[in-house]
């Protein structure tokens, strides 16, 4: 029975793998077959002025201005809205480097807990329970 039970296993295995070979040659996208692209063109007009001899060029600033603005479209114009909205909140009142102060751990500008506190007053390093070290 058991020779008999393998042998029907082997059989369906053999009769089910042959099913791709009858099937034929599968119609798949051929990698080799690239179209030609058209070639590149220049513009006819690059609206561009020569230089002048003896004008002033650009500054550093005034030229990384001039890409922020090519690239991001200058300042945006704001709504009224919006406008009595950031007056309200205090915008002339905020400090230049508020965002760095306010990372720095020893501002206190929300209530971090004692064990916060205690973290990241800890050392940087000479622990012999564990240790990690910072990628640089």
């Amino acid at each position: 029975m058991r020779k008999v039970l393998s042998a029907l296993v082997m059989v369906a295995a053999v009769s089910t793998s042959g099913c791709a070979a009858l099937k034929g040659k599968s119609r798949s996208p051929d990698e080799f077959a690239v179209a030609r692209s058209a070639p590149l063109i220049v513009p006819p007009d690059f609206n561009l002025a020569p230089p002048v001899a003896g004008t002033a060029g650009l500054s550093p600033g005034e030229a990384q201005q001039q890409a922020i603005d090519a690239l991001f479209g200058g300042p945006a114009l704001r709504s009224a809205g919006e406008t009595s909205l950031l007056d309200v909140a205090g915008r002339d009142t905020a400090q230049i480097g508020i965002r760095s102060t306010a990372w720095d751990p020893d501002t206190r500008i929300v209530d971090k807990g004692p064990t916060t506190l205690q973290i990241l007053a800890a050392p940087a390093g000479g622990s012999d329970v564990a240790s990690a070290q910072v990628g640089q």
